[in-house]
């Protein structure tokens, strides 16, 4: 296998399917199914999921709302997402716990780094809810920073394109893919991978990203088994 240990991050958007918002139990059971086939190959996984699907602090914001109050929401849709998610994978079987970033010991334990390993090694799902804890940053900074702190091999970004492409592909025919791309041209370029504080501390801790389609069944398996799936950035 090509990596003993990942941090899988999910935007809340990922959850919600082809409905308008919230989540979409047939896309929860997909992703349950290819995390439970990843764990069965005895990969330590982390995941940290978005809560765009229920809640964004930043279009909160721009609607008027205080933005620390609207980060706030934001965090709680991120345990919400979380909940789901350690469900349909207990529902499956796997072993799973949840790690919030904030105070909510009735829901979720509290992110305790060594507690997180701890589980990790035992063979559990860990997936952190809560984002960093604190508003101004997104959960791409906060699954960085968890990945980091774990001790991760590497950051897989399950998106719904499948790779990093010169412009957005939804927009125009005529981006092209990058197979593999450095940190330093990803910024040259300006091309959008995730936010700034994210990529930044991602880059100076040398901790390699992969972009993939993760609605495309199998192809985490194919990451793991290391066929170059989606986009590298090292």
């Amino acid at each position: 296998m090509a990596y003993k240990r990942i941090l899988l991050k999910l935007s809340g958007e990922a959850l919600m399917g082809s409905r308008q918002y919230g989540i979409d139990p047939q896309r929860l059971s997909e992703y349950a199914n290819e995390i439970k086939e990843t764990v069965a190959q005895g990969i330590q996984v982390a995941i940290v999921i978005g809560g765009g699907n229920i809640f964004r602090g930043v279009a909160g914001a721009s609607n008027g709302m205080d933005r620390v109050q609207g980060d706030h929401m934001g965090m709680l849709a991120t345990v919400i997402n979380g909940l789901a998610l350690q469900s349909a994978l207990e529902n499956n079987g796997v072993a799973t716990r949840l790690q919030s970033a904030i105070k909510i010991n009735e829901v979720a334990e509290p992110f305790i780094r060594r507690r997180a390993l701890r589980h990790l090694e035992k063979g559990r799902v860990v997936i952190f809810g809560g984002g960093t804890g604190n508003p101004y940053f997104t959960t791409d900074s906060a699954a960085v920073l968890r990945a980091i702190e774990i001790e991760a091999d590497v950051i897989l970004k399950g998106t719904r394109v499948d790779g990093i492409y010169s412009s957005d592909p939804e927009k125009d025919a005529s981006a092209s893919k990058y197979n593999d791309i450095s940190f330093d041209d990803v910024l040259k370029k300006g091309l959008k991978v995730m936010d700034t504080t994210a990529f930044t501390l991602s880059q100076e801790n040398e901790l390699p990203i992969i972009v993939f389609d993760m609605n495309k069944k199998g192809n985490l398996k194919k990451i793991i088994s290391g066929e170059p799936i989606g986009t590298t950035v090292s």
